[in-house]
């Protein structure tokens, strides 16, 4: 009986620690997965285009298709190559981050710049419908590889996990978390026009049909917004990485004289704001910085990177 008794104490101990190990992985994976909350949001933002041009009922099937390739992205590739990147040049995370950052910053100005273009609003929908929806969903998976390298990159700095299995386990539950979470939220922009046409057509209730109008009409102005805030994510993020990834390199005064400032506006307003309005002037300037960072980046791209690859790639 004792020797049951003991058994059960060990079982309970391992249970115990074993609970704690998943808590504290998912505590970890939410700890990373906030800090990737920029690049998440964008890519919440971009997505929803691929899909425009396209027949209703073609829209879920081509959704789902960029989420397979997402995920395939994160676990298949990137997942490995950030576990080998920890584990045996760790030093090149703070660089590596801060290149991903810089093309956040390049992609937020690019997206103000052809803000203020003209541009055609009906997407080309000429050709193959089966051609173009393969090259749609394989030009969206290429974006998402960018951002996801970028969140799984932010997510592996965030990690302060003791061993390469629980590193292993957090980024895959960050991947997962967060691919459900962008396309689910996809699924529902891109089919929330036909849900409010169904309710304005075939509501019961004046107040029904009212609400359905009401999502049909206002849907294109929260893309619109969606758009921006995605964009305002970038370039906040892109800049913030940029600063404490010279931080990290030991070029701090950069770092120091944003939160100076931010100190300095915190002390101009009433004791309960101080918080909220260092957290906004700081976040501000990061993206201000990622603004400026973005825009020399643009003639960069423009005259040097991308001739380059096209010598490279022959295309």
């Amino acid at each position: 009986m004792s020797g049951l008794l003991a058994l059960l104490d060990d079982v309970a101990a391992i249970a115990k620690v074993a609970a704690a190990s998943v808590d504290d992985v998912i505590g970890q994976a939410t700890k990373a997965g906030a800090k990737a909350a920029g690049a998440v949001i964008d890519d919440a933002a971009v997505t929803p285009k691929y899909v425009q041009g396209f027949s209703a009922d073609r829209e879920l099937p081509i959704v789902w298709r960029i989420a397979l390739g997402s995920i395939r992205n994160k676990l298949v590739i990137l997942l490995p190559a950030a576990l080998a990147l920890s584990a045996f040049a760790p030093f090149l995370i703070a660089p590596l981050l801060m290149l991903g950052g810089a093309y956040l910053c390049f992609e937020g100005a690019e997206k103000l710049l052809h803000a203020f273009r003209k541009r055609d609003p009906h997407p080309d929908a000429t050709g193959n419908p089966a051609h173009l929806e393969e090259a749609k969903v394989q030009g969206a998976i290429k974006t998402d590889f960018i951002l996801s390298a970028e969140i799984m990159t932010i997510a592996l700095a965030a990690i302060d996990a003791p061993s390469i299995w629980s590193q292993a386990a957090v980024l895959a539950l960050v991947a997962v978390a967060i691919t459900a979470m962008v396309y689910g939220a996809v699924a529902l922009i891109v089919k929330a026009d036909d849900v409010g046409l169904a309710m304005a057509a075939r509501g019961r209730l004046a107040l029904t049909r009212g609400l359905g109008r009401g999502i049909v009409a206002g849907m294109p102005t929260f893309l619109l917004g969606l758009t921006w805030v995605g964009t305002a994510a970038m370039l906040w993020v892109g800049g913030s990485i940029i600063v404490h990834g010279l931080e990290e390199l030991g070029f701090a005064a950069l770092g120091h004289q944003i939160h100076g400032w931010a100190v300095v506006l915190g002390h101009l307003v009433p004791a309960g704001m101080k918080d909220a309005t260092e957290w906004i002037a700081t976040a501000a300037m990061d993206g201000l910085l990622g603004v400026i960072i973005g825009f020399v980046l643009i003639p960069v791209a423009t005259y040097a990177v991308a001739p380059l690859m096209q010598r490279v790639s022959g295309k």
